[in-house]
């Protein structure tokens, strides 16, 4: 099995003038809000264990004061912990010297910051140039770099502007550029996309997405919006309070919540644009694999189903019935395999998303057959097993992930409780 390039272990973060004072108190197990009242310390990381691997987009996710931004901080010693190991593709984050650390910092990581953080004074190539600019790069080079990168990322021909006169969208764009351009193996994204609007916001998860499919960086995204977690993160964390209450795959997340604050943040998530086909799909019941006519029939009948996918050496063929067998097989005209045979059913990717084929599965008689880019059968998608992502009881009206973190919150609201 691969090494994690990440691995955090035993992770603790208490605020405060004395934290390591307290210590013992968290360990035991004294809530938040006792440490807080009794020593006048905050706990914002406690015993935090994850591990990242190389090329993945790992989420990390939680309300305001979860400690999301907290625990990426760490990643590049912006903030130190009061204990625990941060591992980096085998290098111990915490013996680094200021000179390694510096060092670490403008080639290992980059950083994409909620509110762009760009240099107001500086064009928009100058901006994205820059980190290239701190690692010594020379001139001529890190504009041509950096003129790649805003080519990719659809600024080209914005380079001599400033940022004031790009759109917010235009903005984090050069942001992503600059991150891009030092080539880092890892980039810390936090909030990224919270200060845009929707749409646009939208359209620069599709370009991350579309960016990752090329580059396969190592992505640690920040966010309190569980529809942009599931939709861009291979896996992810929820904190609440400092504690990692549970990390998986986004299906696992949607369909196994941890606990009644998980289950409260997915319970109005749209299941059908959340989940891919390849998360419900069964394996298939009967795949024909005889040459003949004769064999397949005799092949159906042994198995007591009335259809079944047909499959050669180069892949799916089709679907096809015992009836439509048996009148191949009793047709003197018919000695060979036509597409005549084969039922009109609709093939399905098993990474599209459920909403996308909702209407053909519900209308098929039949299972759909799922088939990769290759041609190869992975499955089929029940009608049944469909119907069953929707059929959850409604629960608790509360939702977490619809709250605006930058709204404070009532202690007294008694709707709190559920979800805090």
């Amino acid at each position: 099995m691969t090494k994690p390039l990440i691995e955090i272990t035993g992770l603790y973060k208490v605020f405060g003038r004395a934290p390591k004072s307290v210590m013992e108190q968290v360990k035991r197990g004294d809530s938040k809000e006792q440490v807080l009242a009794e020593t006048g310390h905050t706990v914002g990381l406690k015993d935090i264990n994850l591990n990242i691997n190389q090329g993945e987009i790992f989420v990390i996710m939680g309300l305001s004061g979860s400690g999301k931004s907290t625990l990426i901080r760490h990643f590049n010693r912006l903030i130190d912990p009061t204990e625990g190991k941060i591992m980096v593709e085998g290098i111990d984050v915490m013996q680094l010297s200021n000179q390694e650390l510096e060092e670490f910092r403008r080639h290992k990581m980059s950083m994409v910051f909620q509110r762009f953080g760009l240099l107001p004074h500086r064009t928009v190539i100058d901006n994205v140039s820059y980190g290239l600019e701190i690692q010594g790069i020379e001139k001529t080079e890190r504009y041509q770099r950096a003129q790649n990168w805003l080519d990719t990322v659809g600024l080209k021909g914005y380079e001599k502007q400033y940022p004031a006169q790009l759109s917010g969208g235009q903005q984090q764009r050069v942001g992503l550029a600059r991150a891009l351009a030092t080539d880092a193996e890892i980039l810390l994204m936090d909030e990224a996309f919270s200060a845009l609007d929707p749409l646009i916001r939208s359209e620069m998860q599709d370009q991350l997405i579309e960016l990752q499919e090329k580059l396969h960086k190592t992505i640690i995204f920040i966010t309190h919006d569980l529809d942009e977690a599931l939709r861009i993160g291979d896996r992810i964390a929820i904190l609440k309070d400092g504690v990692l209450v549970q990390q998986g795959t986004p299906d696992e997340i949607l369909l196994t919540p941890a606990d009644d604050y998980v289950e409260a943040f997915v319970k109005d998530v749209n299941r059908a644009r959340a989940l891919t086909v390849e998360t419900v799909m069964q394996p298939p019941a009967l795949r024909i694999t005889a040459s003949t006519l004769e064999e397949a029939l005799l092949q159906m009948k042994k198995s007591k189903h009335d259809y079944g996918y047909h499959v050669t050496e180069d892949g799916y063929q089709g679907l096809v019935t015992q009836e439509s067998l048996i009148d191949a097989v009793q047709d003197p005209d018919s000695d060979d395999w036509c597409e005549e045979m084969y039922e009109s059913v609709p093939v399905v990717s098993p990474d599209t998303a459920i909403e996308e084929v909702l209407t053909e599965t519900i209308s098929s008689d039949y299972s759909l057959p799922v088939v990769d880019e290759e041609g190869n059968l992975q499955g089929e998608l029940e009608r049944s097993a469909v119907a069953e992502i929707f059929s959850e009881s409604n629960g608790d009206d509360s939702n977490p992930a619809q709250e605006d973190p930058d709204t404070p919150k009532d202690p007294n609201d008694p709707k709190l409780d559920k979800v805090s």
